[in-house]
Order: structure tokens, then C-alpha cells, then sequence
């Protein structure tokens, strides 16, 4: 299988970061659904249900992004801005590839 053609939309949202698949998002909290709705500039814009306390948004922007790349929820993880609307999360159990495919797919 060949690598995936990568927009240069998508190039800066998902990215390796020491061997790691990492996404960059911005998080709005407080929102009437949980979903993710496209790509703001260098980053996936998500809105989340769940208010932005306790770490309540960050739990449940780990659950939205499990199942959309079909990975476990253990394997979704906010690495960068837990308490910010800019927030780096890693994906364990894929590959690069696999994340730019699956993102496409989501953002048709």
C-alpha cells in the first residue's frame, strides 16, 4: 500500500512527534453536541458537550476521538494543554499513514 497523499491541511493537524501520532486540536467546550467539525487553520476543531471542568471536556474529547480512529480509550491521550482550548493529544495503536486515511475520511 502506498503512503496516503497529505494535504497540507491535514500535514499540520496530525504529525509524529517522537515516533508518536499526535493531533492538534482546538477544543470548544460547552457546545449543544460533541463532534468534530473540520479544520480551523493548523488545527482540528472539536466541540464538546462536556464543560471545560475537572477535566470532564478532555475525558470525553478522548472517548469522541477512540472511536472515530478505532483505537481503545486508553489509547487517546491530552499530552499538551490540558487546562487550554489548544491541545496536542496523542494516538497510540496506529500508524501515521493509518491517523492521515482515517482523518480524510472523517473530514469528506
Amino acid at each position: 500500500m502506498s503512503p496516503p497523499e497529505v494535504s497540507q491541511e491535514i500535514g499540520r493537524v496530525v504529525s509524529l512527534i517522537q515516533g508518536r501520532v499526535c493531533l492538534q486540536l482546538k477544543v470548544v467546550p460547552g457546545a449543544s453536541r460533541t463532534k468534530i467539525t473540520g479544520l480551523l487553520g493548523d488545527r482540528l476543531k472539536v466541540t464538546v458537550a462536556a464543560p471545560p471542568e475537572d477535566g470532564k471536556a478532555n475525558k470525553v474529547i478522548c472517548q469522541l476521538l477512540a472511536k472515530k480512529f478505532s483505537v481503545t480509550n486508553r489509547d487517546v491521550t491530552v499530552v499538551r494543554g490540558t487546562a487550554n482550548p489548544f491541545k496536542t493529544v496523542q494516538l497510540s495503536g496506529l500508524t501515521y499513514e493509518q491517523a492521515v486515511v482515517i482523518l480524510q475520511s472523517i473530514l469528506l
